[in-house]
């Protein structure tokens, strides 16, 4: 049986400092510190404390194919700057010249979404934050999108854990075709492209992302991205997992796009593990161009070609993989994927509906994705104003739709479909998820914080003054539940009382 899709979300933001020179770089430190200085957990002397990220198992360059092509340039492991783990289990740092936010491990894509949202409120935080330490007239803004009109591009990633015995290139396989088509439900809209070949006019498309990948399999993410990153850290036990890093989605505003973008990729990942997904059957002849035709394409008719000779639409391949999906929870069970069973079917229900509005008009989903949502409204400025797409003021709203503040933001201000309750969403802001190792992370920081030197995602070190560093190990992404971990915490007045017990 498949794994279970533990999974969660890493989020850059676009970042723009008011009024001053614009230094991503420091703008995001400054952005970070002053979260971590007014919302950190405090000693008992008053003093705001941080928890570092522990570096000693990144590893970027290792490659899940078992070995790197020449001239290969993995991410670099930035350990100078600004980095922090919240009480939510995420961890809140500076990533080359973006904030960036990385949902602790959710066992869920409910729980993903969650926490994917949370981040957001973090964000906004840190901006009130942050209006102290800047000088009058300044202000830090921060934006929740993938694309900065000029030719960059930062990325929302997507993790989820795999079997490590699943041979990688099954997986290769099965999942670049749906990863080409899933666009049409994941993209957040993109007014103009920023790819130098396009050979037609693109005055708004899908996504913000499919201009920027050059190849089918690789390991790099910000030079030559692949649609497959082979980037092989799992952050837990390697002899049994991997991790599956995915580039290719967009940030969207939706949190039921979220959701079913992070519910539908388990469920397919969930079906290549368990072999229930023919592997070739849905090959195209170049996914890379693929990429761009789909997002190109407002009218979801274009066919791409795939490999035996036919020829199907992002529309119809989508639909392909539901039917696989729907076979596969009829004779298996989707407990991958959520083992109450709640979020399987409601999730197979979800993707029939969107792709049945889809077919029908694009424009009927208005209520639940974002790049039609975001059309909608565009192009209904358009029409009353008579403005061209290349309009600056058209481009305005392009950027405001990212903004992540409620009352500035045209992207949360939509009359959006939920899947969400806005308690759940400030709770999760500082508690961490209570079905994975997140919550022992998140708990330890919570009533420990001052003698937690640093923290990764599959450890935490403590420094008891007196004795040598400690680290203590969570390897299992499922173990350090608030069902098996509770009552020991509860027990537990000191850390050195915890690591006693731990030994023991």
């Amino acid at each position: 049986m498949a794994v279970p899709k533990v999974c969660g979300i890493e989020t850059e933001y676009g970042i723009v400092l008011r009024g001053g020179d614009s230094n991503p770089i420091l703008a995001s430190s400054m952005l970070v510190n002053a979260y971590v200085q007014r919302h950190g957990k405090h000693d008992i002397a008053s003093r705001p404390t941080s928890v570092s990220w522990d570096f000693d198992d990144e590893s970027p360059a290792n490659d899940a194919r078992g070995w790197t092509p020449l001239g290969s340039m993995p991410p670099e492991v930035e350990t100078h700057l600004v980095n922090a783990v919240l009480t939510n289990g995420a961890r809140y740092y500076v990533d080359h010249a973006h904030p960036e936010y990385s949902s602790p491990e959710c066992r869920t894509p409910l729980s993903a979404t969650l926490y994917d949202r949370a981040g957001e409120r973090v964000m906004v935080a840190s901006m009130e934050a942050v209006k102290a330490t800047l000088a009058p007239g300044q202000e830090i803004v921060v934006y929740k999108n993938n694309s900065d009109g000029r030719g960059n591009s930062y990325g929302t990633h997507e993790n989820y854990l795999m079997d490590r015995s699943v041979p990688f290139s099954r997986i290769v396989n099965s999942i670049i075709p749906f990863f080409v088509t899933r666009q049409i439900f994941t993209g957040s809209g993109k007014i103009g492209t920023e790819y130098p070949g396009a050979p037609t006019e693109v005055p708004f498309q899908i996504t913000q992302r499919a201009d920027f990948f050059e190849e089918e399999v690789g390991l790099e993410t910000t030079l030559k991205r692949p649609i497959v990153n082979t980037r092989d850290e799992p952050h837990s036990d390697a002899q049994r997992y991997r991790r599956l890093h995915v580039i290719t989605g967009d940030a969207t505003m939706s949190e039921y796009a979220t959701f079913l973008k992070l519910g539908t990729t388990a469920i397919v990942l969930a079906m290549i593990e368990d072999e229930a997904f023919e592997s070739r059957a849905l090959s195209l002849v170049s996914a890379v161009s693929a990429m761009r035709w789909v997002s190109w394409d407002l009218s979801l008719k274009s066919p791409l070609e795939l490999v035996d000779g036919r020829h199907m639409t992002a529309l119809e391949i989508q639909w392909e993989y539901l039917r696989f999906a729907q076979k596969y929870a009829n004779e298996r069970g989707l407990d991958a994927i959520d083992p109450t069973g709640v979020q399987g079917p409601q999730l197979l229900s979800m993707w029939e509906e969107i792709l049945t509005d889809l077919e029908r008009d694009p424009l009927l989903t208005a209520d639940r994705l974002d790049w039609t949502a975001k059309l909608r409204l565009f192009e209904a400025y358009r029409d009353r104003h008579g403005l061209p797409w290349t309009d600056a003021k058209v481009r305005a709203l392009g950027l405001q739709w990212h903004e992540v503040r409620p009352d500035k933001s045209l992207g949360l201000r939509q009359p959006w479909r939920r899947v969400l309750h806005e308690a759940d969403i400030d709770a999760a802001v500082t508690e961490p998820p209570r079905d994975t190792r997140a919550y022992f992370r998140g708990k330890c920081l919570q009533k420990f914080s001052p003698w937690i030197t640093a923290a990764n995602w599959d450890s935490l070190v403590f420094d008891l003054g007196s004795d040598p560093l400690r680290r203590v190990p969570m390897m299992e992404p499922l173990k350090g539940t608030a069902e098996l971990v509770d009552s020991l915490l509860e027990g537990c007045d000191t850390p050195a009382e915890l690591l006693l017990r731990l030994g023991g």
